[in-house]
């Protein structure tokens, strides 16, 4: 399968319309879970953004994109066209990397989340089918590459509150059975994420 290349549109949006449907695992807010998805968004919303609907907001920017069908749709902070590519082995990586004031750590005490926002989002293209377990394995596998890239880069923390990730792999054929960072596909997932993340935290993301 081919990857499609994401086309810029207003709002800023970036879209990747696939002309069959791949198998996607996405933490997204609209067309997240596991299935066979169309289409991916990733839109630009204004900082103070505090809407409470995003899934209804990204149908609304879906349908005026004119993309029809089962897709994954994302917002950030960030304008998209900062967006940054990375290959390894096979996977595309295309990553907004906003940090904001406020990166979080996973595992800090509980508090209101107030403005204190910032998105990476990653949409990630695999070469290959992974089984449903290693797309799990996957998503972990960016996450950890997430973290090493921030800690590298001296951040006080390990992403932000509304990451999101979206994986993709072709929906037939032989199924790999590994997704973590020492797997083939894995560890060029983590090396795909983990390049994209520093371009974008050096270019003031």
């Amino acid at each position: 399968m081919t990857v499609p290349e994401p086309e810029l549109a207003p709002g800023p949006l970036l879209v990747w319309r696939c002309a069959t449907p791949w198998l996607a695992i996405s933490s997204a807010p609209m067309g997240g879970g596991l299935g066979e998805r169309h289409w991916v968004l990733n839109g630009t919303v204004s900082p103070g953004y505090g809407r409470l609907d995003p899934d209804v907001h990204l149908a609304d920017l879906a349908g005026a994109a004119g993309l029809t069908g089962a897709g994954v749709g994302l917002l950030t902070a960030v304008d998209v066209r900062q967006v940054v590519h990375q290959a390894d082995g096979g996977v595309r990586a295309w990553v907004t990397t906003g940090i904001g004031a406020h990166p979080t750590w996973a595992a800090a005490p509980a508090e209101p989340l107030g403005d204190r926002v910032g998105t990476i989002n990653a949409v990630c293209w695999l070469p290959v089918r992974l089984s449903e377990a290693a797309l799990v394995n996957a998503v972990a596998t960016v996450a950890e590459a997430k973290a090493q890239a921030l800690a590298e880069a001296g951040v006080p923390g390990t992403g932000t509150a509304t990451d999101a990730t979206v994986l993709l792999c072709p929906p037939t054929g032989p199924a790999e059975s590994f997704g973590g960072p020492r797997s083939l596909t894995g560890g060029a997932l983590a090396r795909a994420v983990h390049s994209a993340i520093h371009a974008g935290l050096r270019a003031g993301n």
